[in-house]
């Protein structure tokens, strides 16, 4: 079992293992805001529930890192949506557009790379957008950060505990309702 981690302000940060979770809690760095109620820990002397969201109590420094390109960082940045006509797609159903395709020079790059809705991906081809008679809703490139909920990936099947302090990835995965 895992526990969320949240900053002072309440913002995701990180997903760490419930060992780890309760040896910052001991050390009074973290304060628990939600508890499994079907785990509990048990010790000699005390027994007590498996946390599930913890928040450290006073502010913590974060490292200040260039954006790894990844697919799921392209899909941050483009905000879950089409960027030639604008419809919402769930991460699954997401692909990835090469503005400028392959075949003509095309790297794999922040700058040439987009999401997209399988319909507008197939309409485009091995074109560019010009050439495919579409538009760019915005011009890609490299985002100098990412909003602090998308600094992590999230498991399949959040537990409910979690979702009142991820209401900003509803659009990330479309797996915060499955179980």
């Amino acid at each position: 079992m895992e526990t969320l981690v949240l900053t002072h302000a309440y913002q995701p940060v990180d997903r760490i293992s419930w060992q780890r979770a309760v040896t910052l809690w001991v050390a009074d760095k973290v304060e628990v805001l939600e508890a499994y109620d079907d785990r509990i820990i048990r010790s000699v002397s005390i027994a007590i529930k498996m946390p599930s969201v913890v928040r450290f109590v006073y502010h913590i420094r974060t490292k200040r890192t260039g954006v790894k390109f990844s697919r799921e960082n392209v899909y941050a940045r483009d905000k879950g949506r089409c960027q030639y006509c604008g419809r919402r797609v769930t991460r699954p159903e997401a692909t990835y557009d090469h503005v400028v395709p392959r075949r003509a020079g095309g790297r794999t790059r922040w700058d040439n790379i987009v999401i997209a809705c399988l319909p507008c991906n197939q309409r485009k081809g091995g074109r560019t957008p010009e050439q495919a008679g579409m538009r760019l809703l915005s011009k890609p490139q490299r985002p100098k950060s990412l909003p602090p909920t998308m600094r992590f990936t999230l498991p399949m099947g959040v537990p409910d505990s979690w979702k009142q302090y991820l209401y900003d990835l509803q659009y990330w995965n479309g797996s915060l309702d499955e179980e």
